[in-house]
């Protein structure tokens, strides 16, 4: 008898977030990520509707990296039931805590929502307890005929691509595949011999600047700034994006390309996650662990200043010009980024860059499409200043990137499923796929299922 398995895509698709995938496979019901839908806020209301499935009977969930568009619906899970193992690697388990945390406490704020059944520090508290880290290619059988591996994804630090393996067929969910080469993490793994691929296309329609021109553009950006005397802010993801853009100015810094000026990490969040970048060195490359041995103030350079206390973050207004905000939330959807928005985007002389994804309908991507006027923590604010985008600093593989991945196992392939990405990137990248490679692509739709022989 023919064995088979199935996919049912629960989320992550037609958007970017939300990544939720259920494989039905060898009598086991497996989840790959369990993720909030993020688009105009934080949490969009849909996280709180019921599973497409019941979390009861979940025997496994497998977390493919720490961003919370991945696993912040973990605590929905568990509270709704689920009481299986969640499996991710060793640094994921570690910055998944402090990710949570700090979702609950932005979230708390909303009071119309119910965070007592969702996000409560029992729930964030059995999470953990079910949750076991494993290292890159340590192979664990969840039956006798399934074996599962993670592979580096190459994304931010711990992020995997999950491998299943059955009846000597492989199936493979990428997670988010990082924007190869990183400044500190090693390139994504290359895979040859892949059957059914599950992939993102966050930047299935678009082409990144080079990591030259990313420097080279940074480093313009922040020189303008400082000739107009300006505050140049920079909403970003506190998680990989604060640590890559920290280690990008200590270069800057100590290598004197830029003039000496204030820089504030203003970010509880990202302050917390830096020291647990530290204590896995060892999942850097060869280059960032070099410096580090050099450098034991990586993230830590002359003219940083970290602000964990709100006093301490409301005291930068007072400094004076020229100097540089660093604040999350990436998409200006929340977090200490807003409070300096609201502050410094009506002056001319100051300046917004972008440096990651801006989910459609955020007040990230409205200022990136040109707005005169954004609505941010209930008010109307005029946006004056010079805003400035930097896609080479995106922690995912442009368009070029995701064809070559594929292109690598082109000869195995028998089906790939695009998710994970706005219609048009995902639509376009089916395409390319098609026209270039000859694959079978196409892009599910959310609550669809496919059968996949094995």
């Amino acid at each position: 008898m023919e064995k088979t398995a199935k996919i049912t895509f629960c989320g992550g698709t037609g958007s970017v977030t939300g990544a939720n995938f259920l494989l039905e496979i060898d009598g086991k019901r497996v989840l790959v990520d369990c993720g909030l839908t993020q688009g105009t806020k934080v949490a969009d209301d849909i996280n709180w509707d019921p599973f497409l499935y019941d979390p009861k009977e979940i025997d496994i969930l497998f977390v493919t990296h720490a961003h919370v568009d991945h696993l912040g619906r973990i605590p929905k899970l568990v509270n709704d039931g689920f009481r299986g193992k969640i499996y991710s690697t060793e640094p994921t388990r570690a910055l998944a805590g402090p990710m949570l945390e700090d979702t609950a406490g932005i979230l708390s704020k909303n009071t119309e929502l119910d965070l007592d059944k969702i996000y409560t520090p029992e729930n964030i508290k059995i999470t953990l307890s079910l949750w076991e880290g494993l290292k890159y290619h340590q192979s664990i059988k969840i039956t006798e005929n399934v074996e599962v591996t993670f592979l580096n994804a190459g994304h931010i630090l711990g992020s995997a691509m999950v491998l299943f393996v059955y009846n000597g067929k492989k199936i493979l969910f990428t997670g988010d595949l990082g924007n190869s080469p990183s400044m500190l993490l090693p390139d994504t793994e290359k895979v040859t011999d892949i059957d059914y691929l599950v992939m993102e296309s966050v930047y299935g329609d678009r082409n990144h600047e080079s990591k030259d021109d990313r420097r080279k553009y940074l480093e313009e950006t922040i020189e303008d700034n400082y000739k107009r005397k300006g505050t140049l802010i920079i909403p970003t993801f506190s998680l990989e994006r604060s640590q890559e853009l920290l280690f990008e100015l200590d270069a800057l810094v100590e290598g004197k390309r830029i003039p000496v000026m204030p820089i504030f990490l203003d970010s509880p969040l990202a302050i917390r996650l830096t020291e647990v970048f530290k204590q896995f060195r060892n999942y850097f490359n060869e280059s960032a662990q070099k410096a580090m041995t050099h450098d034991k103030y990586l993230f830590d350079f002359p003219g940083l200043h970290s602000t964990l206390k709100s006093e301490e973050s409301r005291m930068i207004g007072n400094v004076p010009n020229p100097k540089i905000v660093i604040a999350g939330s990436g998409m200006s959807t929340g977090g200490r980024i807003v409070h300096h928005e609201r502050h410094y985007l009506p002056d001319p002389n100051n300046t917004l860059l972008l440096t990651g994804y801006q989910a459609v309908g955020s007040p990230g991507r409205l200022i990136q499409e040109g707005v005169k006027t954004v609505r941010i923590t209930g008010e109307d604010v005029v946006v004056r200043a010079h805003v400035v985008t930097i896609t080479g600093y995106s922690g995912h593989k442009d368009s070029d990137g995701l064809l070559a991945f594929v292109e690598d196992t082109q000869e195995t392939l028998k089906k790939v499923f695009v998710v994970m990405g706005e219609p048009k990137s995902s639509m376009f990248l089916v395409q390319k796929l098609t026209d270039n490679l000859g694959i079978d692509a196409s892009t599910p739709e959310q609550g669809s299922s496919v059968t996949l022989s094995c």
